[in-house]
């Protein structure tokens, strides 16, 4: 099943997409109308969501505009140095413990919307990402338990500012530039995917840049979830992107950076794909 956030005439609304379709859950008065509220409760109602898309009344896909299906999670993290090939084209050693950093929740952005080259720098890097998406409060998640705390899966363009990311030990700088977390199209429920044999690609404009699978996780979905949940507690909406493949274009000869006038496409078998195109930052962006 997929789960959508979308603008239609003005309002924005959360959805149930089938047959290039989107149905409202506000047609049902059992359904929340926030995505935050529908994720913990997916569970007891699946059989809403599916009655939904059988009888109520859908919008066409091409008459809305799809927004990241997470607005602003209380918790954006990421992972580095997840991919074996990754880690080689860098010269790094292999981690014995996951890498975790943070990306700014106001970096998030939905699938279409403009991705900033921020005024500061030309060294702006795309990262095609598997991301998962926390559906229940949870503490302590055993590993073969972290399958029952997981909502569902999403696309997510890790997008780095590398000389900002290497100014700091953290890496937080150079992940949380505005618009640098593109997110979407929608999310696809735990029940539907098996997160861990998923074709990824990533082109710029046509040309294909990354090409792996997910089976190549040095810490898959349910690791990460046991680790992160050892430390703090994971609620409804918490996106944690699992890293990113070879291919990155820092790591090209001549450098592959991306440029206003380009387009990062991500395509996630079982998911579908993330579309964004690159802009300069706006002249008039400054606010105080």
């Amino acid at each position: 099943m997929k789960l959508a956030r979308f603008r239609h005439q003005d309002k924005v609304q959360t959805g149930v997409i089938a047959n290039e379709q989107v149905y409202p859950t506000s047609q049902d008065p059992a359904l929340p109308t926030d995505m935050l509220a529908l994720l913990p409760a997916l569970e007891d109602l699946s059989h809403n969501l599916q009655v939904l898309t059988e009888k109520g009344q859908g919008i066409p896909l091409a008459d809305v505009q799809l927004l990241a299906p997470i607005a602003q999670p209380e918790k954006f993290l990421g992972v580095g140095l997840n991919y074996a090939d990754h880690i080689e084209e860098t010269g790094l050693d292999t981690p014995e413990f996951p890498t975790i950093f943070n990306k700014q929740s106001s970096c998030v952005i939905g699938p279409d919307d403009a991705i900033h080259r921020p005024r500061v720098s030309e060294k702006l890097d795309y990262e095609g990402e598997l991301a998962l998406v926390i559906g229940k409060e949870c503490r302590h998640v055993p590993y073969d338990q972290a399958h029952k705390v997981i909502a569902g899966y999403t696309i997510v363009n890790d997008v780095s500012v590398r000389d900002w990311q290497i100014k700091a030990p953290t890496w937080t700088l150079g992940k949380s530039f505005d618009t640098h977390g593109p997110m979407g199209p929608w999310i696809v429920t735990a029940d539907a995917i098996d997160p861990h044999n998923l074709e990824l690609k990533t082109w710029v404009n046509n040309e294909l840049r990354q090409h792996s699978n997910t089976e190549h996780l040095i810490f898959d979905c349910y690791k990460l979830v046991e680790t992160l949940s050892t430390v703090c507690t994971l609620k409804p909406g918490d996106v944690i992107a699992t890293g990113t493949c070879s291919g990155v274009g820092v790591k090209m000869k001549p450098r592959g950076y991306m440029k206003p006038g380009d387009t990062v496409t991500i395509k996630i078998e079982g998911i579908g794909q993330l579309s964004n195109p690159v802009v300069e930052e706006p002249e008039d962006n400054a606010r105080f």
